[in-house]
């Protein structure tokens, strides 16, 4: 089984790099859009698994596994490494790899409406700290810090925790509607929850604060950024900028599907739409 997948892995590599479109797969042929899109080149692709889990039944069995991509981009005069980790399960049958699919993740949950900060004349000073945030982001990117919970959906918490990192206050607790904030292995909604995030971006007075902005070239390493892929009002994604590429663009950090300096668009992403929306925040360095 695990010679079959890495002769798999090793195939689909190829494909990244290849200018043969035949037989190419849909993930594969998103990913060579969106670079030609901008002007950039995937030199090379490296494919490795790590196996999670192993069922053998008699006339078959089944793995699920970590998939960790390493894309070596040329853009410009600029040269750098895409990383992302997919959960993928694959199927064999008398021996021979029948099927190969990416897990979805189920979507998280919808929360109450937050509560505004009333607190307006409230004052919490603090120094937001980019590159320690960018540290942050580029250390746990792709692991857990056992410090704060995990959730499946981890894309939110992710963020929370590199804006915390770079001396972000917590505000709100023990209130989960209200503020931002992880304590007591508790949360607020803001915290966790893509949608509350945004929200809480877009309306917060004190503590942790933002300002959005209209496109995002205007965003720095340390911003944010917060993703309605569907269009429909419902925000689903959470990243945090980590660089830029060599037009100014985003690159960047994210979990859930686990990803390091990936383009900010998401235009190769499975959950893409033509309908997506996004909102580009700025973090306010200091209060």
């Amino acid at each position: 089984m695990k010679k079959q997948l890495q002769y798999l892995l090793e195939k689909r590599a190829q494909l990244f790099v290849s200018k043969d479109e035949r037989n190419v797969e849909e993930a594969v042929e998103r990913k060579q859009r969106l670079f030609e899109k901008r002007g950039a080149e995937i030199v090379r692709c490296s494919i490795n698994s790590q196996i999670v889990s192993k069922h053998v039944m008699e006339t078959g069995g089944k793995l699920a596994y970590l998939a960790h991509y390493q894309f070596l981009i040329k853009h410009g005069s600029k040269m750098y490494v895409e990383e992302q980790v997919e959960e993928r399960r694959a199927y064999f049958e008398r021996g021979e790899l029948v099927k190969d699919e990416k897990i979805i993740v189920s979507e998280e949950m919808v929360p109450p409406r937050l509560e505004r900060e009333m607190l307006v004349d409230e004052r919490i000073s603090y120094k937001y700290d980019r590159a320690k945030a960018v540290r942050y982001a580029e250390t746990w990117w792709n692991s857990y810090n056992p410090a704060f919970p995990r959730f499946e959906v981890d894309c939110t918490n992710f963020v929370s925790q590199c804006l915390y990192a770079g001396g972000a206050p917590m505000t709100g607790y023990p209130n989960r509607a209200k503020g931002w904030w992880c304590k007591n292995n508790n949360w607020s909604y803001s915290w966790a929850v893509a949608h509350s995030f945004r929200w809480y971006l877009s309306g917060a007075r004190v503590g942790l604060q933002a300002v959005e902005v209209s496109s995002p070239e205007q965003l720095m390493a340390g911003d944010v950024i917060c993703y309605d892929f569907e269009g429909d009002g419902r925000f689903n994604h959470s990243t945090i900028v980590v660089a830029k590429d060599a037009n100014g663009m985003p690159l960047v950090n994210a979990h859930t599907t686990n990803s390091r300096m990936r383009y900010w668009s998401y235009e190769d992403s499975t959950a893409y739409t033509p309908n997506i929306r996004y909102k580009f925040f700025h973090i306010i360095d200091r209060k």
